[in-house]
C-alpha cells in the first residue's frame, strides 16, 4: 500500500491538471511573467509558443475574410511590445464591441513575425489536437 498510494496521487494530480489546463482564467495572470516569455519569444524569433498575457487594444482591422475568417486587432503590451491577435470567427464567437483603449486578456500560440508577432488559435480545436486558447474581454470569455 506504501508504495501504491504516491503513484495514486500523482495519478490524480495529472489528471486534474489535464481537466483544468485549458479553462478560462480564474484570476488575472502576472503580467511580468507573460511579457518576460514573449520578449524571450520574439527576441529569439521562436514561434508555435503557447502564451498567456493581457495588453491594450491599440487598433481594430477589418477581418481578414480569405480562407477560415479571423477578426484581427492590434495589441500593445505594457513594454509596448506590439501583437496581432487573430481570431477565428468560424470556430469562436466574434469578440464583441472590442475598440481601441480595451483591455483584452489571451491565451493562444505565438508565432514570429518582424512586427512583434501573432497570437492565433484564440478557439477552441474541434478536432481536440490542439491546445483550446480563449480571448476575454470585458468580463466575457470568447472560446
Amino acid at each position: 500500500m506504501k508504495k501504491i498510494l504516491p503513484l495514486l496521487i500523482l495519478a490524480a494530480l495529472y489528471f486534474a491538471y489535464e481537466l483544468n489546463r485549458d479553462a478560462p482564467p480564474t484570476s488575472q495572470p502576472s503580467p511580468a511573467v507573460a511579457e518576460s516569455v514573449l520578449q524571450q519569444a520574439y527576441a529569439n524569433r521562436q514561434s508555435d509558443v503557447q502564451v498567456r498575457g493581457v495588453a491594450t487594444v491599440v487598433k481594430v482591422l477589418r477581418d481578414d475574410l480569405q480562407g477560415s475568417r479571423h477578426q484581427r486587432f492590434i495589441v500593445e503590451l505594457p513594454s509596448g511590445q506590439t501583437l496581432l491577435v487573430s481570431h477565428n470567427i468560424d470556430l469562436a464567437p466574434r469578440v464583441e464591441g472590442i475598440r481601441a483603449g480595451d483591455r483584452v486578456e489571451f491565451f493562444g500560440e505565438y508565432e514570429w513575425n518582424d512586427r512583434g508577432g501573432v497570437i492565433h488559435w484564440t478557439h477552441h480545436d474541434p478536432a481536440g489536437r490542439h491546445v483550446g486558447g480563449w480571448l476575454k474581454h470585458r468580463g466575457q470569455i470568447y472560446q
